[in-house]
């Protein structure tokens, strides 16, 4: 479309795309017209005209509605002949989600984007980080004999990111490895030998997998984000409890990426400064 159009372009684009959507929907002019409330006439000037006059915004409004697509299309405002609802449900999925990330679809969604840089923000601790104590201690009073599989997935994970052309992203609230060192809120209970395994385990792999796995710690109290992941370009995934919400518009994940990038570039403690962070931790569980 381009970017500049007179009014005599634009009167004639509504005239043809109108005529299109008529054609597509195999209505006539009479047809049209008893369905928007109009005179058979007033359709047929709007076909046939050569004027640079657009109709006026309720009859561009029944139109689209009654022909299934936009009115930004018909007014050449947009490319896409969609109506917004149609948009957002191409766009928009909605599935159910596990406990535990063990859902194939997390794989399918991790191998679609591989090569392209990965963003993430857990829920609580990265799940492919974790020891397979601290999974146990987690998962298995909810999922009983399913926690293998979640700790199966967790490590296959890790696995992936070793083997793959991907670089990854991980943006966490300060808080929250400082009340897993010091065993409290949500790890309360959790034993002192299992937050040193998995301290020690952090450590470690921020050290091996460095550059490749960049780790940032945020102030909470500053930023806020909900759990999600952004797959490169192509895929935006919030996790909402029991439900996945994906975004496939481009617009929409480059918006959330942006909003990721706003994480890491006001992160507190860079991936670089991670490892002190832990060790500074782990000297203070004693």
């Amino acid at each position: 479309m381009q970017d500049k159009m007179n009014k005599h372009q634009r009167a004639e684009r509504f005239r043809t795309r109108l005529a299109r959507a008529m054609q597509d929907r195999h209505l006539s002019q009479s047809a049209l017209a008893r369905r928007i409330g109009v005179d058979r006439s007033t359709i047929s000037q709007l076909l046939t005209g050569d004027g640079a006059r657009l109709p006026n915004a309720h009859v561009v409004g029944a139109c689209a509605a009654t022909l299934g697509v936009s009115a930004d299309w018909l007014l050449s405002l947009s490319d896409r002949p969609e109506s917004a609802a149609e948009l957002l449900a191409g766009s928009l999925s909605l599935t159910e989600a596990p406990r535990a990330l063990v859902d194939q679809r997390i794989f399918d969604w991790h191998g679609e984007a591989a090569g392209y840089k990965i963003r993430h923000v857990p829920a609580a601790l990265p799940d492919m980080l974790k020891t397979r104590a601290l999974l146990e201690w987690e998962y298995a009073p909810h999922l009983g004999r399913t926690a293998d599989q979640a700790i199966g997935a967790s490590e296959d994970r890790l696995e992936w990111m070793r083997g793959a052309q991907s670089d990854y992203e991980i943006a966490l609230p300060r808080y929250e490895l400082t009340s897993f060192a010091q065993g409290t809120g949500y790890y309360s209970g959790l034993p002192l030998a299992v937050r040193l395994e998995q301290i020690d385990r952090f450590l470690a792999l921020s050290e091996q997998l460095y550059p490749r796995l960049r780790l940032y710690l945020f102030d909470a109290q500053r930023l806020y984000s909900a759990p999600l992941t952004i797959f490169g370009p192509l895929l935006c995934v919030f996790y909402a409890g029991g439900h996945y919400m994906a975004f496939r518009d481009r617009d929409r994940v480059e918006v959330f990426t942006r909003h990721f990038d706003t994480l890491v570039r006001e992160a507190d403690l860079t991936a670089r400064d991670l490892p002190g962070e832990l060790r500074r931790l782990r000297q203070g569980m004693g």
